[in-house]
């Protein structure tokens, strides 16, 4: 069975981070919230979030790993180096590696950008050196997934459902999503 890590920071974008877990469990997706520096996490909003695991160097064991964006969210992540070498390690075996509005700083951090096509929040591109910017909803660019934003976390979670093997298009009409 696939398995997805969504690497909570505190100042994490609620939405951007809850969206995801909630529509892979819906299809049937083992999805773990991992705090990446304590289980109780706390989004941008006030919002406090209860991580299923602590982040402890390794994400080997997952499929798929999502860093949902927010700030002071993304910059954590960005700056924790343990989470860097872990990224690039999984970027060496082919895990899909997913990064919503400014969260893309954390692959460009991991060097995981160049060469590649990305989206992000509007106007997180000019902080980001590498990579090709493009100003779509959800980008694919091999194992690397991007998205702009907190209206984009309902695309960018079906994709990923159907990125890992899920069928995500007939959950999102099961969902009344319609683009």
């Amino acid at each position: 069975m696939k398995k997805v890590a969504v690497v909570l920071a505190n100042g994490f974008e609620e939405i951007e981070a809850l969206t995801p877990v909630d529509v892979l469990r819906r299809a049937s997706i083992t999805c773990d919230m991992v705090g990446l520096t304590g289980l109780e996490v706390e989004g941008s909003h006030g919002i406090k979030v209860q991580a299923d695991k602590l982040f402890t160097g390794d994400l080997s064991a997952y499929d798929m790993i999502v860093l949902p964006g927010g700030m002071p969210g993304s910059v954590h992540l960005q700056n924790h180096t343990g989470l860097i070498a872990a990224l690039q390690a999984a970027a060496k075996k082919d895990t899909y590696i997913a990064a919503i509005c400014a969260a893309p700083i954390v692959l460009e951090k991991a060097g995981l950008l160049a060469d590649r096509r990305y989206t992000c929040y509007p106007g997180q591109e000019k902080t980001i050196a590498s990579g090709h910017h493009v100003s779509e909803t959800v980008v694919v660019d091999a194992t690397i997934v991007t998205s702009r934003g907190a209206g984009t976390a309902l695309a960018f979670a079906y994709t990923l459902v159907d990125l890992i093997g899920g069928d995500g298009s007939s959950l999102a009409r099961s969902m009344v999503y319609e683009q």
